[in-house]
C-alpha cells in the first residue's frame, strides 16, 4: 500500500508540472498569436516568452528521474514531496505564463518591455527552482 503512494507521488509530481507547463505556454502563446496581428517583427521575443513556462515540465521530469529509486525507502515521503512539488509547479507555470502574456502584450504595442518580462516571469520561476531543490535534498 505505501508503494501504491510513492507511485502516486511521482504521477502528481511529474503530471502537474506538465499540465502547468501545457497551460502555461498555452496563456502565452495565445497572446503571441495576437501580438503577431499586430508586431509581426517582435516573433522572436513572443517564442522566448512564450516558451519560459515549459521549464516547469522538464523540472518535475528530472525531479521524477532522480527520485524513482526512493519507492522502496520512503514511499510516504515521497507521496508528500511529489505533491508539493507539483502543485508548486503546476501553479508557478501557470503564472509565469500570465506574465509573459502581459509582457507578450506590452511588446506587441510597441513598447520596450523584454528586459522587463524576463525579470518579471524569473520571479515565479524562482519558487520552481526553490521546490526541486527542497524536494530533491528530502
Amino acid at each position: 500500500m505505501e508503494q501504491i503512494l510513492g507511485y502516486l507521488g511521482l504521477g502528481l509530481m511529474l503530471g502537474l508540472s506538465g499540465i502547468g507547463s501545457a497551460f502555461g505556454t498555452t496563456i502565452a502563446a495565445n497572446a503571441a498569436e495576437g501580438g503577431l496581428k499586430k508586431n509581426k517583427e517582435k516573433s522572436a521575443a513572443y517564442m522566448i516568452l512564450s516558451a519560459l513556462p515549459a521549464t516547469q515540465g522538464l523540472y518535475g521530469f528530472v525531479a521524477f528521474l532522480m527520485m524513482k529509486g526512493m519507492i522502496d525507502t520512503n514511499p510516504i515521503m515521497l507521496f508528500g514531496v511529489g505533491l508539493g512539488m507539483g502543485i508548486v509547479f503546476l501553479l508557478s507555470a501557470i503564472r509565469q505564463g500570465q506574465t509573459a502574456a502581459n509582457g507578450i502584450a506590452g511588446i506587441a504595442a510597441g513598447h520596450d518591455v523584454m528586459t522587463n518580462t524576463m525579470i518579471y516571469c524569473a520571479l515565479p520561476e524562482f519558487y520552481a527552482i526553490l521546490a526541486l531543490v527542497a524536494g530533491l535534498m528530502a
